[in-house]
Formats: structure tokens, sequence, C-alpha cells
């Protein structure tokens, strides 16, 4: 990779791994606590319905966030089956009442059993990040009663998809940020070996530059950009996540 583009790109992740960028992004969500747990549930929904324009995203999950009162660990521990039927109500797109009622099944699950979210794509077996994202998807769906309309809001590598939305909440979990905006809260996954999320905005300006030439938009073309940016930082590839998209979306590069 030449000098050039990486100045250029290194200026730009600069510009926008910056607080500002917090405000209309969907992180804003799990910014809004500080407790772990808390972060990771509102992490996991926020990515999970990163789709469509990033207002209304934004507004859906608060609005889902108001129905587990503020306090999404708490309530996903310590919830009354009566306290399920306001759910009954949420949709974003196509992520139903199902799909709500789901994940908050499983999260209840989960966090009977282990401290943090991160075992859920750790715990069974270690290695590189498309055995996480397996590993997460098989906890997901090895619950009684797992839906299959709802697998189509986990994506696996398995299914060759991109993996962009769990792509980028393990981007705001894992990679170390100082400047207040990915969390860093995850410490079994190295931010070496995460995958830059693949949108349409960072797929277009990838193209652009040369850092993609792969044209379907699937795994191997995630994996392709990702070892392409490993050599201007091989150790936070992902950060150009930041310079990428903001070129696509803030200046329709």
């Amino acid at each position: 990779m030449n000098s050039e583009l990486k100045h250029f790109l290194d200026n730009n992740y600069e510009k926008y791994n910056q607080p500002s960028f917090v405000a209309e992004d969907p992180i804003s969500i799990p910014r809004q606590f500080t407790k772990k747990q808390d972060i990771e549930i509102a992490g996991l929904f926020a990515a999970t319905l990163a789709w469509g324009q990033r207002k209304t995203i934004i507004n859906k999950c608060n609005e889902l966030i108001q129905m587990m009162d503020g306090s999404p660990h708490d309530f996903i521990l310590n919830h009354q089956e009566n306290d399920l039927k306001r759910f009954l109500s949420f949709k974003h797109r196509t992520f139903n009442p199902t799909d709500t009622l789901f994940f908050i099944d499983f999260l209840n699950h989960h966090y009977k059993r282990h401290q943090s979210l991160e075992t859920a794509f750790t715990e069974d077996q270690t290695g590189d990040i498309e055995t996480y994202l397996t590993n997460f998807h098989n906890s997901m769906f090895a619950m009684p009663d797992a839906p299959d309309r709802t697998r189509k809001h986990v994506s696996t590598p398995k299914r060759k998809s991109a993996c962009k939305r769990l792509n980028m909440y393990l981007r705001w979990m894992v990679r170390k940020d100082k400047r207040g905006v990915d969390f860093g809260i995850w410490n079994t996954i190295d931010p070496t070996q995460l995958i830059c999320p693949l949108d349409v905005h960072v797929e277009r300006v990838a193209r652009k530059l040369g850092l993609l030439q792969r044209k379907q938009t699937d795994w191997q073309a995630a994996l392709e950009l990702t070892n392409n940016l490993r050599q201007l930082d091989p150790l936070d590839p992902v950060k150009y996540d930041f310079a990428l998209f903001g070129l696509g979306v803030m200046e329709k590069y």
C-alpha cells in the first residue's frame, strides 16, 4: 500500500474517530451506560438494529431501552413474564416482537450463567473472528425453541455473510480507543483480529481507493478489505472504518 493512501486514511481516521462521531451513530446507545453488562446488551441491540436511517435506528433503540426501564442488564435478569407484553408492540423493519423476545430470552439464559457476553463468542473455542462469530451464532441458536426467522438477524460467516453488524459490535467491544468512541471492554479477542464492518458506504469508498476488488459483498470481501487495511496498520486495522465510513457518509466521497 502506498504511503500517500496511508496518509490520506490516517488523516480521515483522526478526523472521524472523535467523540462528535458518537452523537449520530448507533454507538450512542451503549454510550449511555457505564456498567459493562448494560453496554454489552445495549450495544448488541443497537448493532442488530443498525440498518436504515441512523436517526431512525437511534430512536428505535432508545424506545427499546425505555421498554427495559432504562436498565438493560437488570431488566434481562429480573423481569417477570408480564413485563414482556410491552415488547409485543416493538418493531424495526423486519425485526419484530418474536425476534425481540428471543433476544431477551437468550440474554437472560446467558447472563444467569456468565458475567459477560464475550463468552458467547469465545467460550467453546478460541481462534479467529470467523470462529468467534460462528460460536456466537451457534450459542444463540442452541436455545430450545429458537425461532428460525430470527436467524436472518444474526449473521454468520458460515452463510458467507460479511457480518457487517456483528463486526461493528465487536469493534465497539474489543477495540482499545482512548477517544471516547469504541469501548475496548473485552480482552480475549485481540484488536488485531477484528474484521472491518463492510456496509454500503465503506464498500463504495474502499472500491474507489483500490482496497477492495471482490465483486460480491460477502465474508471474503470483508477479509480482503481488512487484509489490505492491515498493511496500513497491522495492530489496529479497523480504525480505518472511521475513515472509510466518514468519507462515504459525511463527505459523499
